[in-house]
């Protein structure tokens, strides 16, 4: 049987991806990332109308995510010394109660503080979440199970990005930011059911296959891709262990980078599209940010069920393409139906990206790394994000929206050649 006719067969088998911690993990995630979205296009709408202009809300958001990208190495080491349920529950708090003291108080800087704050809990939230949706997939599922965490990720998004600027607008921002501290105070529950240190879910299988690397209950090695080697590709030959040993380890490289470009165009989009579209037709701001939170989740699922069962490196070159000519769109912003049509294209494209880079890095190393990869990616989301959202705050005083958006759109034609080459280096690999 070969690599892809074993994924196929252990995709279909009757394993069930929604355990109970499984379910635990999805509502923590929903509560936590739905505060995350609620003002995600909130705090940089008000930063500029309270006088920062496109450099001050580019800053609300680069600071978040200069201060995810710190403490996301950090949370492995966290994990293992507090368990899942503490680090969690930390990671939540701190992503909602921050903004309830602007409610309180008004300052850039003050703005800024919670940012940082909130930067922290996030990345907390994602590093944990991801590694742990990892670990208690069935095995042959586990891209399957990470669309699955991709949606329960994505669906505070549909909410969030358009609510929170609805919002803004008919109660005011103080009441906004009353209602991120509550929605992660709600999530707070399901905490107590995550498992206490590791999930027992994946140790337990490889015990029982007699295969701590989990070649036996995975087909085709690592989930299906490649082969299931049972050191460490991170740490061997020298290479430094930790996330650092992730990061150089060269089959996750293109991965990273194509992830870092696309979460690039989505911190230019979720931070500058409302502004870029003030004093256009109504609500046309609050739609385009709902299309494309609904098709992003959509997508990531969808990309994960074609993975378990074809391979993820497949989509890996139309998802770029889409991104890329969902961002070129946005220059005919006096057009709505082109900016609606762009947002189901970015959307699509996004939802494709970050589930295929994640299921092919995972594939990529063994279970003892699973910590390491979920550092990795989830910098790179993070610091395309921040980069994007400060980067474009400095280049549209120059250019305007338009042409920041098409300048945005090249940057991401120039990662179609390492998605190529990655796809080459796979079918090598499994030739």
């Amino acid at each position: 049987m070969n690599a892809r006719a074993a994924r196929a067969a252990a995709a279909t088998g009757t394993s069930r991806l929604l355990t109970r911690p499984m379910l635990l993990l999805l509502v923590a995630s929903v509560g936590g990332m739905g505060s995350f979205y609620l003002l995600l296009s909130v705090l940089p709408l008000y930063a500029a109308t309270a006088g920062g202009g496109g450099v001050g809300a580019g800053l609300t958001t680069g600071a978040m995510m200069l201060a995810t990208v710190l403490a996301e190495p950090a949370v492995p080491w966290f994990l293992a010394r507090f368990g899942h349920r503490a680090v969690v529950g930390a990671g939540l708090l701190l992503l909602g109660l921050p903004s309830a003291v602007l409610s309180l108080w008004s300052s850039f800087p003050l703005t800024l503080g919670v940012c940082l704050a909130r930067g922290v809990g996030l990345g907390i939230v994602v590093v944990a979440g991801t590694a742990l949706a990892a670990e208690l997939a069935p095995p042959g599922r586990r891209s399957e199970n990470l669309g699955l965490y991709g949606v329960s990720l994505g669906v505070p998004s549909v909410l969030g990005l358009p609510a929170g600027v609805w919002l803004s607008d008919r109660l005011g921002f103080e009441q906004v930011f009353l209602l991120t501290a509550a929605l992660t105070l709600l999530a707070l529950p399901a905490v107590a059911g995550l498992p206490a240190r590791r999930a027992t879910r994946a140790t337990q299988a490889e015990r029982l296959s007699g295969d701590p690397g989990g070649r036996k209950g995975d087909p085709g090695g690592r989930n299906g891709e490649l082969g299931g080697r049972g050191e460490d590709p991170g740490v061997r030959k020298g290479t430094p262990g930790g996330p650092l040993g992730a990061a150089v380890n060269r089959s996750l490289v293109r991965p990273t980078l194509i992830l870092g470009a696309a979460t690039f165009a989505s911190g230019v989009l979720v931070t500058f599209l409302p502004l870029a579209l003030l004093g256009g037709p109504s609500h046309l701001a609050v739609v385009a940010l709902l299309v494309q939170a609904s098709v992003a989740p959509l997508a990531r699922w969808g990309a994960g069920w074609w993975g378990d069962r074809h391979g993820s490196s497949s989509l890996l070159l139309p998802a770029v393409l889409a991104v890329a000519l969902g961002t070129a769109g946005l220059v005919r912003l006096e057009s709505p139906v082109v900016v609606i049509v762009s947002m189901v294209l970015f959307g699509a494209g996004f939802g494709a990206v970050q589930n295929v880079t994640l299921a092919t890095m995972f594939e990529r190393v063994p279970r003892s790394g699973f910590g390491r990869v979920s550092v990795v990616w989830n910098l790179a989301f993070d610091a395309g994000m921040g980069l994007g959202a400060v980067g474009f705050g400095l280049l549209i005083d120059r250019t305007g929206y338009p042409w920041g958006f098409a300048v945005t759109a090249v940057l991401l034609l120039t990662v179609l050649g390492p998605a190529w080459h990655d796809r080459r280096y796979v079918r090598a690999e499994t030739a």
